[in-house]
């Protein structure tokens, strides 16, 4: 509780605005990563403290909210077909799929459980041999090795009826490819501090120095976003572009060779459809050839994708790559909200759009 404590003081909150306050002599425009920070800017009123001339914008980083409508079609298919018992956690249940979304397929008869985690649906897949049983595995880099981990034990236990709907995405790829929009609005760049623990940031460097961008490894509690931003903003005002690391007490540059090591031993790089914003090359992952039997798309079939109905009224594609903020978006809190959400970051708790309806009360 006290190192929570320290990373929530008021007076060093106070002191690490003033000093972005003092230091900033022009406009920058900075992307958090994560939408747990996103949550945590809004919940503390961090943008508040800030001067004018430091906009925050949000990035997609929120694995539900870019998780295709497809994958969540196909679970759900899976399900009302009874062919097999579908787990996933239980932020997933209502994030809706192009034509349903889990909540409708369990009320429909499918078979629809929430797990905390993989290992929980592995369990259950072996102490009821007579059923299939799906993960639907989504998830940065944080969540994969796990993923990893249940499917290299259910091999090793020659588990016949555990499958993997994946669904895992990669942030270094999505984040080069907002840096390389002709559009892009972002000077500097907070990195999500619970990836770069799996991941490392070795892998943020050379996109540092490439466009020309600032990347500072960042935590989520108040203290520790201000301190990214001053450090961001102390290299934007020099002129620098490099790798920084403020989430030192949890991150190291490697990051957790272990963890990488048991997620590329089962996955590989591919390219992967981002909710929002489209297939990202090197974007996701996909089963090595030696565990393709795990693939639940491959022995349930998969939905495909649907036709692109265009961005319509929602703006979410600017939004998850900070073009736009949410309340400029005309259907913010108006024909989309949580409880009806249009775009990918309404739709789960962690979205930027839903963290600005929760926070700033659904107004303009």
């Amino acid at each position: 509780m006290k190192l929570l404590e320290e990373y929530r003081d008021p007076a060093t909150v106070r002191l690490l605005a003033d000093a972005v306050a003092r230091i900033a002599t022009k406009p920058w425009r900075l992307m958090e990563v994560c939408g747990g920070q996103t949550h945590s800017i809004l919940e503390n009123g961090i943008d508040s403290l800030l001067p004018d001339a430091i906009t925050l914008v949000h990035g997609p980083g929120c694995p539900v909210c870019v998780t295709p409508a497809c994958s969540i079609d196909t679970a759900a298919g899976i399900a009302c077909r009874h062919e097999a018992v579908v787990c996933t956690f239980g932020d997933m249940l209502r994030v809706p799929g192009a034509a349903t979304d889990l909540m409708t397929a369990r009320s429909a008869g499918g078979d629809v459980r929430i797990v905390y985690s993989p290992m929980d649906a592995l369990g259950m897949a072996r102490s009821d041999p007579s059923r299939e049983y799906v993960l639907f595995a989504v998830g940065f880099e944080t969540t994969v090795p796990v993923t990893a981990t249940a499917v290299l034990r259910a091999r090793a236990s020659g588990t016949g009826n555990f499958t993997v709907l994946n669904a895992h995405v990669r942030v270094p790829p999505a984040l080069e490819w907002i840096l390389r929009m002709p559009d892009c609005a972002v000077d500097g760049v907070l990195a999500a501090g619970h990836v770069c623990a799996v991941t490392g940031y070795e892998e943020y460097e050379p996109m540092a120095a490439r466009h020309s961008t600032p990347i500072v490894v960042t935590g989520f509690e108040p203290v520790d976003i201000l301190q990214g931003i001053l450090m961001c903003i102390s290299m934007l005002e020099a002129g620098e572009a490099r790798v920084e690391n403020q989430y030192a007490r949890v991150v190291c540059r490697e990051g957790n060779p272990a963890a990488m090591a048991m997620a590329r031993e089962v996955f590989e790089h591919a390219d992967a459809d981002w909710r929002g914003l489209g297939v990202i090359p090197g974007g996701g992952w996909a089963f090595r050839e030696d565990f393709r039997s795990f693939d639940a798309a491959s022995r349930f079939g998969a939905v495909p994708d649907p036709p692109d109905p265009g961005d319509g009224i929602c703006m979410a594609a600017k939004v998850l790559t900070g073009v736009l903020e949410p309340t400029c978006c005309p259907a913010f809190g108006r024909e989309c909200t949580p409880g009806s959400p249009l775009g990918a970051p309404m739709v789960s708790s962690e979205g930027a759009c839903a963290a600005y309806f929760r926070y700033r009360g659904g107004g303009r």
